[in-house]
């Protein structure tokens, strides 16, 4: 056993089982497969997609199960990739890694913090698995970076017939272009090389400021700092707003204490129960969000890239998250705000405003535009359906693109003209999955 291994820690969104049913990290998603296989090398992957071929099953890999769509759920063979978690090689002098596609990112930031290394950006969750996260588009925020898809630099996948294939910025560029956001459907992703940046610490401010007045220039507040974003509650007239900016300042983190009070206590603990008690009794939430908006507080510090970049988030939610040109940000949300005044039970939560580089990856949110970011959030088990629906209706008219990992509505016949090399990538699949080895409903509905 590799120290590596003796190290790794169990994600605190390890996907929950209860009897043979698998549920994602929200449970809003739940399926029965045939079979849940654990593969620990690119061999015992092939031999699983082999063995479901052959007789006829469909195969799906599920890792933190962080999605809030059906992606990985099926009623064929789920692969569980835990036991694909280690690093295989690390170029200190290049800047790369390569990676097995299991491990969850708190994990690999951990392992990169060791070399000196780090991911340019991330989200603020970190319990995704890397093959899931990129595999979605997952994004952080910042005006000069693109989403995690964009730092990968090879990979390793299983097709459908059970065939190993590498693609790399050296060897089928083309082909690793189109791959790096596939949604799980050319393949099993098994290793991944990553292009990394060295380590580096971010000088966190968190502020409150009216909503007016970041609307009224966006392209300032994105240009603000390297990574900037927003949280607002919906019917408040402030919001919290977050900048981050890269520094060589020593490390002056938030004191122990101070942490524990603000992330677990406020952010998990009491938010939860604020939460709790509006799905209990609807006539308090309104007052409730009002709390919820009241709560925002002002905080600085400097730490570790990623422990500012990610926070704990024990209150499950549901959520749909939108892109969209970022000139579409103000109109977007000055929409947004008349929506929610209508609504007969609230939000619960925050709406959050990124923004994001373009890519060139054909199946990417991404692709082709500077992407500004809404992110709308409810509780789990209370009323969202009315919510997600009319915020979906606003993105369609602002050429709005659905986050892959989160809610959303569409399906193949509005999303094809969405994304111009739609063509390339629905190509590449079936060449690498021409059997629909790895179609489950989901993906037929969103891909064809």
């Amino acid at each position: 056993m590799t120290k590596s291994t003796r190290n790794r820690r169990v994600s605190v969104a390890r996907m929950r089982t209860t009897g043979r049913v698998i549920h994602n990290w929200a449970r809003n998603e739940a399926c029965i497969p045939a079979g849940v296989h654990r593969p620990r090398s690119t061999g015992e992957v092939v031999t699983a997609v082999r063995a479901a071929r052959r007789e006829g099953r469909r195969v799906r890999v599920i890792g933190g199960g962080h999605s809030f769509t059906p992606a990985a759920m099926t009623n064929g063979d789920l692969l569980v990739l835990d036991g694909l978690a280690d690093i295989l090689d690390v170029d200190r002098t290049a800047c790369r890694v390569t990676v097995q596609a299991g491990i969850r990112l708190r994990d690999l930031n951990d392992r990169l913090a060791e070399h000196g290394l780090a991911m340019p950006n991330l989200g603020d969750i970190d319990v995704q698995s890397l093959a899931g996260a990129i595999s979605t588009a997952t994004h952080g925020t910042g005006l000069a970076f693109g989403n995690l898809a964009t730092t990968v630099v090879g990979m390793e996948i299983v097709t459908g017939t059970g065939e190993v294939v590498r693609f790399d910025t050296e060897r089928e560029p083309e082909r690793l272009r189109i791959a790096r956001v596939a949604l799980g459907a050319l393949g099993v992703v098994t290793e991944v090389t990553l292009q990394l940046v060295p380590a580096f610490r971010l000088h966190a401010v968190e502020s409150v400021e009216p909503l007016d007045d970041v609307l009224a220039d966006v392209d300032t507040f994105a240009r603000s700092a390297d990574h900037a974003e927003l949280y607002w509650m919906p019917g408040a007239r402030r919001c919290q707003v977050k900048r981050n900016r890269r520094t060589d300042e020593p490390a002056r983190p938030q004191p122990r204490a101070a942490y524990v009070r603000d992330k677990w206590i406020g952010e998990n603990l009491g938010f939860g129960l604020v939460c709790r008690a509006g799905r209990r009794f609807p006539s308090l939430a309104p007052k409730l969000a009002k709390v919820v908006a009241a709560s925002a507080t002002e905080r600085e510090l400097i730490d570790r890239s990623d422990k500012v970049f990610t926070s704990p988030r024990h209150v499950r939610f549901v959520e749909m998250e939108y892109g969209l040109p970022i000139e579409h940000l103000p109109e977007a949300i000055t929409r947004l705000r008349g929506l929610a005044a209508e609504l007969s039970f609230p939000s619960l939560f925050p709406v959050e405003v990124r923004v994001s580089a373009a890519d060139d990856i054909p199946l990417s949110t991404g692709y082709g535009r500077t992407n500004g970011w809404i992110a709308v959030h409810q509780y789990r088990g209370a009323p969202y359906e009315a919510y997600f629906h009319g915020v979906e209706a606003i993105m369609r008219e602002h050429e709005g693109r659905p986050h892959w990992g989160k809610l959303h509505f569409r399906s193949v016949a509005d999303l094809r003209d969405l994304y111009p090399e739609w063509d390339a990538f629905a190509a590449l699949r079936t060449e690498l999955d021409p059997d629909g080895t790895f179609r489950n409903p989901y993906l037929d509905r969103v891909l064809g």
